[in-house]
């Protein structure tokens, strides 16, 4: 009977050894989850975060827009309404394709996805300056439809060409948005950097809107002339674990649904 008492008892001793492990171990996990979370959200308040927030506490009087692509990876869309659960986010541009047979590979979900939860919607084609426009005009079309509702389309030239002359891919540029205007019955929207459309673009291309992106932390205003001003490329929005672009259009939503497509383009 002892003996029987001593083994209960070393086998009580044994298993409190192990519980006491055990939970050792689950606080450790919880303490290192939490420091590592605490340590992000610290991280990003301490600059991005912070100048978002105060951009935008400026612009109370327009509206705020997200564009996406492949990058942002798999989205959370119902969780998507707020830029810092602050600041609602009004529409989405979403990329569709890249250079003459480029195609992001998250567009067709995003895209639908944007409508279903309620977003003004746009598409863009990320224009690959040493390729034919023709090719990229031909990349974009089958690939997009729009309905009514939806924002004009967007051609993003960021690069310099290196096989051609810029006159050249100023000529290819303006085929692209013709065609694409024939095509879908409203005038495209031009985005470039701040810098690149001043120096080379704006001279050619007077009369298309355009959507500058400028992350001057210095620069707290829009010129008159942007639509659309992509103030940051590091911005939080809850559904989405990567940063985000950031976007203010230059009106309110009055505005907004004057540039939308009125008849479905297929």
């Amino acid at each position: 009977m002892a003996k029987k008492k001593q083994n209960k008892r070393n086998n009580q001793r044994v298993f409190l050894v192990i519980l006491s492990i055990l939970t050792v171990l689950f606080l450790i996990a919880v303490g290192i989850k939490v420091f590592r979370i605490s340590k992000e959200k610290n991280n990003e308040l301490t600059a991005y975060d912070t100048r978002n927030i105060d951009l935008m506490s400026q612009h109370r009087d327009k509206i705020f827009g997200i564009d996406i692509s492949q990058y942002q990876g798999k989205i959370n869309w119902k969780k998507v309404k707020t830029i810092n659960h602050i600041y609602p986010i009004d529409f989405v541009y979403v990329r569709a394709t890249m250079g003459k047979n480029g195609f992001d590979k998250s567009f067709e979900k995003n895209w639908k996805a944007a409508k279903e939860h309620g977003f003004r919607r746009g598409v863009y084609h990320y224009y690959r300056p040493n390729e034919n426009s023709d090719l990229q005009i031909l990349n974009f079309i089958p690939k997009v439809s729009l309905e009514p509702g939806d924002l004009p389309p967007v051609l993003d030239i960021e690069d310099l060409p290196t096989t051609q002359s810029m006159e050249n891919l100023k000529k290819g540029l303006k085929k692209w948005l013709d065609e694409i205007e024939k095509y879908y019955g409203v005038k495209p929207i031009l985005y470039s950097s701040d810098k690149y459309y001043a120096d080379l673009l704006q001279k050619d291309f007077p009369d298309h809107q355009v959507w500058i992106a400028n992350y001057n932390f210095w620069v707290n205003d829009l010129k008159d002339h942007w639509l659309i001003w992509q103030f940051s490329e590091k911005g939080t929005v809850e559904g989405i674990d990567e940063k985000v672009d950031l976007n203010i259009f230059n009106g309110n939503l009055y505005d907004l649904e004057n540039l939308t497509v009125k008849d479905t383009i297929y």
